[in-house]
């Protein structure tokens, strides 16, 4: 078998076999075959698509060239849940100690920050001492402890997708649905759990811009599961502004914590809870809706939620101090802030360009060796819907100097629009997709 041959008949349109697939990928991963052969093959699969079959093959075979992590019984049923990142998206931190509290076992492996989106493990480090690299035993046992385990990836977590996610980053193949499939799920299949629920984002903050985009993306990630016989559900969430008020990495452990304490702000809840029930549906829990978000708020109102986060934070080895009053702890470097210079009601917001202003203070890395502010980023005061006076500040800004405030000031003036009439809020859930 020959790699030139294999790029030679997918771009031609020809379906490859299991065998081929996996030929790929084996060598590839044991530096046998060079960048410039996969990256020539990854161009053929983006321009002529893979197929159902070809998208499993290929998740098989990265699967299969990582360590996986079984859970010991008594832990199980152990649920995960995955999003495809947005901005101001702190719901992994919101809805593990919930569920924990209710005797849910929640364990994902989570990434830093890609492009204009915040990472979960960038968010978690903002804790002093925190550390979210954990190995496979320490995984386990935290997980038997507190209820939670979420953890960056380690070297021999996904050593395939590691090297073929840079290249497809590095030469312009990130978007193609059967290629985020086979990256997502080669890790998440990784962690041997009971059940995983995708939050599929779409919306102008979102990588998937459009609800059909979403679609595929939930059906192809469906399809394969249903092949690898692993029970899993996509919920359409909507991403056209930003997750709660707060943006940036310390301040989303802040806006955490208010929400275990208050059930608030409104949006977060709603998707919260809303994935919440889909993964004790999953669990074969009889309860409705209603009923299961009733439950949830008791669990709020009993301070349950908060403290499992404060156990998940002691045994990463953060500081826990911070988490009886974190905005205390709030110490930027530089701030300003931006009125709204117009009265009326907010009709839109641009969440990418926000997203990509939290990058310019400092709340994220717009080179490789860029070091992240954790104290950086945007609060915005109003959603879209809610009435402004002209003179009311929309933004607060933190950032790392006076400059990156004035940078990103810029961007933001030109990221939202106010129209005179009321408008309604976006609904954050668009839709539920099941197999």
């Amino acid at each position: 078998m020959l790699a030139p041959d294999l790029i030679a008949k997918k771009r031609d349109g020809e379906k490859l076999s299991q065998e081929e697939i996996k030929f790929l990928v084996e060598n590839y991963t044991a530096d046998k075959i060079p960048d410039y052969q996969l990256s020539a093959f990854l161009m053929a699969a983006f321009l002529n698509g893979l197929d159902t079959d070809e998208t499993f093959w290929l998740t098989e075979a990265m699967l299969h060239s990582e360590t996986s992590i079984e859970f010991p019984e008594k832990l199980h049923p152990v649920f995960d849940k995955h999003s495809t990142g947005g901005v101001g998206d702190k719901i992994s931190l919101t809805l593990s100690p919930l569920m924990a509290s209710l005797g849910y076992n929640i364990a994902m492996l989570s990434g830093r920050g890609l492009g204009h989106t915040g990472g979960t493990l960038d968010k978690l480090e903002s804790i002093p001492g925190l550390n979210p690299f954990w190995s496979k035993t320490q995984i386990k046992n935290r997980l038997g402890k507190c209820g939670i385990a979420i953890s960056g990836q380690t070297e021999d977590i996904a050593p395939a997708d590691k090297k073929i996610y840079a290249l497809r980053d590095l030469t312009g193949r990130v978007e193609s649905i059967p290629l985020i499939t086979a990256s997502i799920l080669s890790k998440k299949l990784a962690l041997k759990t009971d059940g995983i629920v995708f939050d599929i984002k779409s919306g102008s903050g979102a990588f998937m811009k459009t609800a059909e985009e979403a679609r595929k993306l939930a059906r192809s990630l469906l399809s394969v599961c249903k092949k690898f016989r692993h029970p899993a559900v996509s919920l359409l969430t909507d991403m056209s502004e930003p997750l709660g008020h707060y943006i940036g990495n310390y301040m989303e452990i802040i806006e955490t914590v208010n929400f275990l304490k208050t059930g608030e702000p409104e949006d977060i809840r709603e998707v919260t809870f809303r994935l919440a029930y889909e993964i004790a549906r999953m669990n074969g829990s009889p309860e409705n809706k209603r009923e299961f978000s009733a439950r949830l708020s008791k669990a709020i109102s009993s301070a349950d939620p908060l403290q499992k986060f404060i156990e998940f934070v002691k045994i990463s080895g953060g500081d826990t101090k911070i988490l009886s009053n974190p905005e205390s702890y709030h110490r930027p470097k530089s701030g300003g802030r931006l009125p709204a210079g117009k009265s009326g009601y907010i009709a839109a917001f641009n969440t990418e360009l926000i997203g990509k202003a939290s990058l310019v203070l400092g709340a994220g890395r717009l080179r490789i060796e860029d070091r992240i502010d954790p104290m950086a980023g945007i609060h915005i005061t109003k959603k879209i819907g809610q009435e402004i006076k002209a003179d009311e500040t929309l933004f607060e800004l933190y950032g790392s100097n006076r400059k990156a405030v004035s940078a990103a000031k810029t961007m933001l003036s030109e990221s939202y629009k106010i129209r005179k009439e009321k408008i309604a809020s976006p609904r954050k859930i668009i839709t539920l997709i099941e197999n």
